[in-house]
C-alpha cells in the first residue's frame, strides 16, 4: 500500500481568534465535520479508526476538520464561545479555503451549532447532517429527553482519566490501552476547568425553537445504543426540521464511526448517498493479513513513574522503547506502536512472537521494568501503518489477564506453534469482554 500522508494543520483567523483546522479530499462537494465537547485535529488520528473514516468521506468531498475556539489547538479564549461565535468560526474557516458552499455534519454537540448555521445561511449550506444530536442539551420540564446539569457536572471530576470513554464508547472501556489513550485526548483537548465551563455553557444550548426553519436538505443518525446521547434526541430533531431524513441504527455508540468499522461503512454510505445521489466512491477493502498480535505493558507504571520522578521514569522508558525497538527487529516482527508504558507489534509467526515476547520480558526485567505480555493470532487489518480488527481486541485483553513477569497466549497461538519446542501451562478458561465464547489462555516459556 502507498503511504498515506495526514493532513497538515493550518490556521484561520476568526477575528482575532486562530482556528485549527484540517483539509483532507479533492472531491467536488466540501463537508465541514463539526465537532463535539471538545476535540483535537491532530491527536484524533491516534485513534484507530478515526483517519479511515475522514479518508472515507474524502472519497467523495473535501473534508474539513476543525477544533473549536477554546480547545484543541485553536487559542484558548477568557470564557466559553457562543454559538454565534461558533457559527463565526466556520465561516472563517469557509473563507480561508475559498467554501462558498458547505455540508455540515454536526456531531454531537455540534449539532445545534450546525442547526443554527444551516437556518441563519441557507445559502452556504448545501446540506446538513446530524450524527448522535440533540436540541437541548440538559432537561427540563418539557424536554426530559437528554439528563440534569446535575448529573452531567458529575464527568468533571474523573476528566482526563478516560473514565468518559464508558459513555462515549463503551465497547473499548474494558481496554486498557484505550482508556489510556483517551484519558490523553481529553487532558490535549481542555483542562477540567474548560470542560467544566464548557458543560455550563452547553446547558443553555436550546435550539428547539429554530428547528422549523431549516430550509436545507437534512439527514439526521443516531444509534439506539447511544449511552450519551439518547437515541429519543435524534427522533425528536427529525420530527421538528421540515422534510429531514431519519436512519436509526441499530449498532454503534456515541463514537461509532471511530470505533466499528462495519458501522463506519454503513455511516459513510448513508452520508455520501444523502450528498451525492449514489454510493460508489467506497476505498478499496483494507488489506487484511493473518498476523500474531503481541501486546505488553509494564506493571504498576503510573506507581513507579510517581516514585522515581519524571526525569528518571523518563530515562528508564526510553530504554525500555529502545530494548522494544531491538528485540522485535531481531525476531522479524513489526513494532506497530508504543502505547505510553508498553509495545503494540505483529508478526508472520506465532513462535517468533512468543520468543520476542519471552526474550522482551527478561531484558525489561533486568532493566527493572518487570511487563505483563499476551499474544493472540488471526486476521488483521493494515491501516497505514496501525492496525485494527477483532485480533487486536483479542491481544489486549489477554495481555489484561496475564500477571507480572508472565507471557499468556491464547489457545489459538499454542496450536499454531506445537512441535516449536515451546511449553504452555494452564491458565484456566477466561471470558473476554466484547468477544464470543470461553477463551483458554496458556503461559509460554521454553
Amino acid at each position: 500500500m502507498a503511504k498515506f500522508e495526514l493532513p497538515t494543520t493550518r490556521y484561520a483567523n476568526s477575528g482575532e481568534v486562530s482556528i485549527a483546522y484540517q483539509v483532507m479530499g479533492e472531491g467536488p462537494v466540501d463537508l465541514v465535520l463539526v465537532p463535539g465537547i471538545v476535540s483535537h485535529v491532530e491527536f484524533l488520528h491516534e485513534f484507530p479508526g478515526y483517519t479511515d473514516y475522514l479518508r472515507r468521506l474524502a472519497a467523495f468531498a473535501r473534508v474539513i476538520a476543525f477544533d473549536k475556539r477554546g480547545q484543541g489547538l485553536s487559542d484558548r479564549v477568557p470564557g466559553v464561545p457562543s454559538l454565534e461565535q461558533r457559527m463565526d468560526d466556520v465561516t472563517a474557516i469557509m473563507e480561508a479555503i475559498g467554501s462558498k458552499r458547505a455540508a455540515l455534519l454536526g456531531y454531537s454537540e455540534g449539532a445545534p451549532m450546525s442547526v443554527l448555521f444551516a437556518a441563519t445561511y441557507p445559502e452556504r449550506t448545501s446540506h446538513l447532517i446530524l450524527f448522535g444530536g440533540f436540541a437541548r442539551f440538559t432537561n427540563t420540564s418539557d424536554y426530559e429527553l437528554m439528563f440534569s446539569e446535575e448529573a452531567i457536572l458529575k464527568s468533571v471530576k474523573y476528566w482526563g482519566t478516560g473514565a468518559f470513554i464508558k459513555s462515549l464508547a463503551p465497547s473499548l472501556a474494558s481496554d486498557p490501552a484505550a482508556v489510556g489513550q483517551f484519558a490523553k485526548f481529553e487532558r490535549l483537548s481542555a483542562s477540567p476547568g474548560s470542560y467544566k465551563a464548557a458543560l455550563q455553557q452547553n446547558a443553555l444550548i436550546d435550539v428547539r425553537s429554530i428547528l422549523p426553519n431549516v430550509r436545507v436538505p437534512t439527514l439526521v443518525l443516531h444509534s439506539r445504543r447511544d449511552a450519551l446521547v439518547p437515541v429519543e434526541n435524534g427522533r425528536y430533531l427529525a420530527s421538528q426540521i421540515p422534510g429531514a431524513k431519519y436512519t436509526e441504527y441499530p449498532e454503534g455508540d456515541h463514537a461509532g464511526p471511530m470505533t466499528d468499522s462495519n458501522f463506519r461503512r454503513k455511516i459513510c454510505g448513508d452520508i455520501e448517498e444523502f450528498i451525492t445521489g449514489d454510493r460508489e466512491s467506497a476505498l478499496p477493502d483494507l488489506e487484511r493479513v493473518l498476523a500474531t498480535v503481541l501486546f505488553t505493558d509494564i506493571v504498576d507504571s503510573t506507581q513507579r513513574a510517581t516514585e522515581m520522578g519524571d526525569q528518571s521514569w523518563r530515562r528508564l522508558l526510553d530504554e525500555h522503547d529502545r530494548t522494544a525497538q531491538r528485540v522485535i527487529e531481531k525476531h522479524r516482527g513489526k513494532l506497530i506502536k508504543m502505547t505510553g508504558d508498553g509495545v503494540l507489534a505483529t508478526f508472520d509467526g506465532p513462535g517468533r512472537a512468543i520468543r520476542c515476547a519471552l526474550a522482551f520480558e527478561s531484558e525489561a526485567t533486568q532493566i527493572g521494568l518487570p511487563l505483563r505480555a499476551g499474544l493472540h493470532t488471526g486476521e488483521v487489518e493494515m491501516r497505514d501503518g496501525d492496525i485494527g480488527g477483532v485480533a487486536v481486541h483479542a491481544a489486549a485483553r489477554v495481555m489484561a489477564l496475564s500477571e507480572p513477569g508472565e507471557v499468556l497466549v491464547s489457545r489459538v497461538v499454542t496450536d499454531l506453534v506445537a512441535g516449536a519446542g515451546l511449553k504452555f501451562s494452564e491458565r484456566g478458561s477466561h471470558e473476554l469482554k466484547g468477544l464470543p465464547g470461553r477463551w483458554d489462555l496458556y503461559a509460554a516459556s521454553v
